[in-house]
């Protein structure tokens, strides 16, 4: 880690185009270099060449780096990368599973089913609250000493926001910590330790990444000497769930841009937002920038400088109408994933297993930085005869 502390650090769009200011001292290069090596050398006494370099599945010194820009970013004491999200999600919820843990409804489908078939159908007791109404999980949390909350603020693809400061104060009233999957929202847009989440999860293959290239996912918290933080760098050790060298670099290239990225896919989404929330042929727009949205307060107090990069929307006339919506798209690609700097589009009731009851006419739109006019005329002929 950085020797320098959080509070001494710059705002974050400067943390991840300097990268933590990490210069090449070997060359004075200004780019992070890449080390590729597996092992690490030591001398004729068997002493460390380097402290700390053994064997890349721990010590990879370019892993090292890209976990220290993630760590500043999220004001974090330490951060560790995985080879996914869902190998960060589910580490971390295995590590955690020692007693009952609970889950916020409707939150990113491979969560759901990682819960629900590697934990619940194996015997852990795992229950459900819903994110925008705290008082259910005060309940979920009223007995049998639950060991973790585990909240998605916005959800994907529902978009609801979990007041992350009071969800935290009910978990810690209960003796669970709370864990917060903030990809879309980024560290941009929301610090979740800030305010008291003890655990802060991103899928590093959206946002942070950016460019539709990397499989990441990343762990950051201040928890650092309780017995869960310690469980899950074992489980991610001794499983080897560990991010490989280059896509370190790629995600440290890609984090570099991740301000200007953040920032014109929010006010891209937020302009998109308005122009479907006014045509005839959408029923409903899920976007916590919109005034209306249920959650629009929550999100303007925790949630600064923009409100993401994803939303969804019905279509009128169920699935047959949002298909072929997506069919018309010219320039909108019809593909899986959030957080590109390219705009994509998906049916997710196609997708998902029926158990989520996701409606038909939903359509999820992951906001890129294309001129926002090109999206929205391009979504315009898309819902054009649609009523």
């Amino acid at each position: 880690m950085s020797d320098r502390t959080p509070d001494s650090l710059p705002r974050p769009e400067t943390i991840a185009v300097q990268a933590l200011g990490r210069i090449d001292r070997a060359s004075g290069g200004v780019v992070p270099p890449l080390q590729p090596s597996t092992t690490f050398a030591r001398e004729r006494d068997y002493s460390l060449m380097t402290e700390g370099h053994i064997y890349a599945r721990d010590d990879a010194p370019t892993v090292r780096e890209a976990e220290d820009i993630i760590a500043a970013l999220e004001k974090a004491t330490t951060a560790r990368l995985f080879a996914s999200g869902m190998a960060a999600i589910a580490t971390l919820l295995r590590a955690a599973a020692t007693g009952p843990i609970v889950v916020q409804k409707g939150i990113y489908y491979g969560t759901q089913v990682f819960a629900l078939r590697a934990l619940a159908e194996h015997g852990i007791d795992v229950r459900w609250f819903e994110g925008n109404d705290l008082d259910s999980l005060a309940a979920a949390l009223a007995d049998g000493k639950p060991t973790l909350v585990f909240a998605e603020t916005p959800s994907n693809p529902w978009l609801t926001v979990v007041d992350i400061a009071a969800a935290a104060k009910i978990a810690h009233q209960h003796g669970a910590r709370l864990a917060v999957d903030s990809t879309a929202a980024t560290p941009i847009h929301t610090t979740p330790l800030t305010l008291g989440a003890d655990y802060v999860v991103h899928s590093a293959t959206k946002s942070l990444n950016g460019h539709s290239d990397v499989l990441a996912g990343a762990l950051a918290t201040n928890d650092t000497d309780s017995d869960l933080w310690q469980a899950i760098c074992r489980e991610r050790h001794d499983a080897g769930a560990v991010l490989g060298t280059f896509e370190a670099w790629l995600l440290i290239r890609g984090m570099r841009t991740l301000g200007v990225r953040v920032h014109s896919a929010s006010s891209n989404a937020m302009a998109i937002a308005g122009f479907l929330a006014g045509h005839r042929a959408i029923e409903t727009v899920r976007y916590p920038g919109l005034a209306d949205h249920p959650d629009h307060a929550v999100a303007r107090r925790q949630m600064t400088g923009g409100y993401g990069s994803l939303l969804s929307f019905d279509v009128r006339g169920g699935s047959e109408a949002a298909l072929a919506v997506a069919g018309k798209l010219k320039r909108i690609v019809r593909a899986t994933s959030i957080g590109g700097i390219e705009s994509l589009i998906e049916h997710r009731r196609s997708v998902e297993d029926p158990m989520t009851n996701m409606p038909g006419g939903l359509l999820r739109l992951s906001v890129g930085i294309e001129h926002v006019q090109d999206l929205v005329e391009d979504l315009d002929q898309a819902l054009a005869g649609i009523a």
